[in-house]
């Protein structure tokens, strides 16, 4: 089965990824956030043809604890954050690592 690319944000976050053809998305504006991201990221997470999820970083503050978590320890679909400034924004490479255990990118000595 083909899974897809959902992305989950803001009009302005999710526009770029429409532009290169990401079919799935949900636009939520910056001043729901915290009504509507949860139902938003919940529906995602329940799509059986979604294999990646992509959220900017900062957006993870807005949910709630439980979906966070659910979000975050998801396996399929994995969880990939892009932007954000904080100590909780890890590099792609990491992501990877975490969401297949082991490291791609590793050079052997």
């Amino acid at each position: 089965m083909s899974q897809e690319i959902a992305v989950v944000g803001s009009p302005e976050f999710t526009t770029g990824f429409r532009l290169a053809g990401v079919r799935k998305f949900e636009n939520i504006p910056d001043d729901e956030k915290d009504e509507r991201l949860d139902d938003a990221v919940e529906r995602t997470l329940d799509d059986e043809g979604t294999g990646i999820i992509v959220m900017h970083t900062d957006d993870l503050d807005h949910l709630s604890r439980g979906t966070r978590e659910a979000v975050e320890g998801s396996i399929e679909p994995v969880l990939v954050t892009l932007g954000g400034s904080g100590a909780g924004s890890g590099g792609l490479r990491d992501q990877i690592k975490r969401a297949i255990g082991i490291d791609l990118m590793e050079e052997d000595d």
